[in-house]
């Protein structure tokens, strides 16, 4: 969730925070705040986006070499001045942001507000920065040391930044679930929830672990766990080019994201995938991809869209590997005690590799004994840390709240996977195995056919932008591409939408259907087309609306459709890749002929990091 920022070095802070703000916007929009030292402490917060706390920061003293911002997802406390970050001690002199839960903070409340604190918030957060103070009032110990004291009393998930009043050329960071990263410049550091705020300023960053702090200080970093142990930093070099994380010409990062699937989806099979050798290398699951040929059952660990992508991954991996595979929404797995031995592979898929769910479950199923592979698209995340062995996605940044080439990049990799292990196993012919690359190869072509089709869903859009209720419908691999349809019309145009097996529909979502409902069925050419064939009767028979995606040339299903959408044709197994993207466009003019703010949707936030 929320968005952290911190800077210091020789530029003017404020600058370098409310840009690097802007950049994580998509982690939360609730309230942005900033806080400067400057002789004194300057704290300006505000309900509202990055862009309102701008304007209310215009005319005031910004001037300052160090400071910290953010930009919040409410969890503890509604969205109010009041409960924006930073927070500031009772003393004045400690100020602090905070990603993360605090679960134990009603005790601690409790008795600071014996000892005389008050709060004038209704946050963990506050509470937090509180019991930093009384530890360094108390202790007679350093600010850096109270800190470390205090992480080891409270309970919960934590990303933190403190300034203090007393020492302009200290900042100090920690974390513990949330992620956190320190950008290393000429005499200058910076902190980020995660690179984007940073490329602008250098390439060189450190991935704080889960329980270490970060000591800046004097133009010095210094690392400690919270068991006081020095660490030595592991200085990385990140790839990301500033214009990834421009909007490029587009009126949206969703639009941008949906149109750069061709080349995402290209990254991602580049230098793995060599059809006309017949060979898949992925090189980060090499030294495991013995143990998920022998695997005696593969689960599937994620969240949201990657859960979609997981249940597309669940039908290809038992078509060609012959393994059975669950799939499972990572937030229940962890909660119901769950048969997991060590003849299991768990694949866990996150688009930031920083889902708090998705990690819990990832602890929970290694303490069993399972063999973790992971499939995420930020490099050094914290889910590509925890895993024993995994695949990038390359997608590059997403800054869209609702997930797009993440979700097609995802099944790239999922499906070299599945294809190297049938191959390892022999469970797919050679022929079928070579046929397979050749057309996993075409995709981003064909994928840049189906964007030909914006101007066809634009229209379509105008359609329907006002409509109260969606179904959404698929068999076979496409069922899961009617899930994620759904899911990206209710997160970014607040439309009731379900997706549903085609054959579902007359257990009970049948009653819904009458000349006012609009049903997408996903009714390309496959094994089960004369049933869906027989499920779009059922609908015309009711007198709904049918906006069908169908295989070029198809010539029976346009006769009874009302809105009819070509794509290419392709195998079913990598049907979803192609059939999902006149799916996001549809989604995506709709959202924006209803005024919604497509990029970041309301309650929502890109990077689920809280449970």
């Amino acid at each position: 969730m929320c968005g952290i920022v911190g800077y210091l070095g020789h530029r003017e802070a404020y600058s370098v925070i409310i840009k690097g703000l802007q950049r994580l916007e998509y982690r939360g929009y609730d309230s942005a705040g900033v806080a400067l030292l400057n002789g004194g402490l300057n704290v300006y917060k505000k309900k509202g986006k990055v862009a309102d706390l701008h304007d209310f920061v215009k005319g005031k003293d910004v001037s300052s070499n160090i400071g910290i911002g953010h930009t919040r997802w409410a969890t503890h406390g509604e969205p109010n001045d009041k409960n924006a970050h930073p927070h500031v001690s009772n003393s004045g002199k400690l100020a602090m942001i905070h990603n993360g839960i605090i679960e134990n903070y009603s005790s601690l409340k409790t008795d600071l507000i014996k000892k005389g604190f008050d709060f004038k918030s209704d946050t963990d957060s506050e509470v937090f920065i509180n019991f930093i103070e009384d530890i360094y009032l108390n202790s007679g110990v350093s600010l850096a040391e109270a800190v470390r004291l205090a992480l080891n009393k409270v309970v919960g998930a934590y990303a933190i930044a403190i300034i203090s009043l007393e020492d302009p050329n200290l900042l100090i960071a920690a974390r513990k679930g949330s992620p956190l990263v320190v950008g290393l410049g000429k005499g200058e550091f910076f902190l980020a929830s995660d690179a984007t705020p940073i490329i602008e300023y250098t390439n060189e960053v450190v991935y704080l672990e889960d329980q270490e702090i970060a000591i800046i200080k004097d133009g010095h970093l210094t690392i400690k766990s919270v068991s006081d142990v020095e660490m030595t930093p592991y200085v990385q070099t990140i790839d990301i080019q500033l214009e990834a994380i421009e909007k490029g010409g587009y009126d949206h990062f969703m639009l941008k994201e949906i149109f750069e699937q061709p080349k995402s989806i290209g990254d991602c099979l580049r230098g793995r995938l060599q059809a006309k050798e017949g060979k898949l290398v992925l090189g980060g699951i090499f030294d495991y991809v013995t143990k998920m040929v022998n695997a005696e059952r593969i689960l599937i660990i994620a969240c949201g869209t990657s859960w979609h992508a997981g249940l597309v991954a669940e039908y290809i991996f038992e078509e060609f590997c012959r393994i059975p595979v669950e799939v499972e929404y990572a937030s229940e797995f962890r909660y119901r005690n769950p048969i997991v031995n060590e003849k299991d592979v768990v694949i866990a898929i996150s688009q930031s590799g920083e889902t708090a769910d998705t990690l819990a479950a990832i602890e929970l199923a290694k303490s069993k004994g399972a063999t973790i592979i992971g499939v995420c698209n930020v490099v050094g995340s914290s889910i590509a840390r925890a895993t024993h062995a995994g695949s990038y996605t390359h997608a590059g940044p997403e800054i869209g709240v609702a997930s797009t080439k993440a979700f097609t990049a995802q099944i790239s990799v999922l499906t070299m996977m599945a294809l190297m292990i049938a191959e390892k196993k022999g469970s797919l012919s050679e022929s079928k195995y070579r046929a397979l690359l050749f057309e996993l190869e075409s995709v981003p072509d064909k994928v840049a056919k189906a964007l030909l089709l914006n101007d066809q869903l634009e229209e379509i859009a105008k359609v329907f932008k006002d409509a109260r209720n969606f179904l959404y419908l698929g068999r076979g691999f496409n069922f899961p591409v009617a899930l994620e349809g759904a899911l990206k019309l209710k997160e970014i145009s607040y439309i009731h939408a379900e997706g549903y097996p085609a054959a579902e529909m007359k257990h009970g979502p049948i009653a819904l259907i009458d000349e006012e409902m609009p049903v997408v069925v996903i009714a390309t050419k496959d094994s089960s087309y004369e049933k869906i064939v027989s499920n779009v009767q059922e609908v015309k028979a009711r007198k709904g609306k049918v906006i069908a995606v169908v295989s070029e040339g198809d010539t029976e299903i346009p006769k009874m459709a009302d809105y009819v959408i070509e794509v290419p044709h392709i195998s079913d197994a990598l049907m979803p890749l192609i059939a999902v993207i006149p799916l996001q466009l549809l989604s995506y003019h709709i959202a924006v002929m209803r005024g919604c703010n497509v990029d970041q949707p309301r309650n929502l936030a890109k990077s689920v990091t809280v449970e």
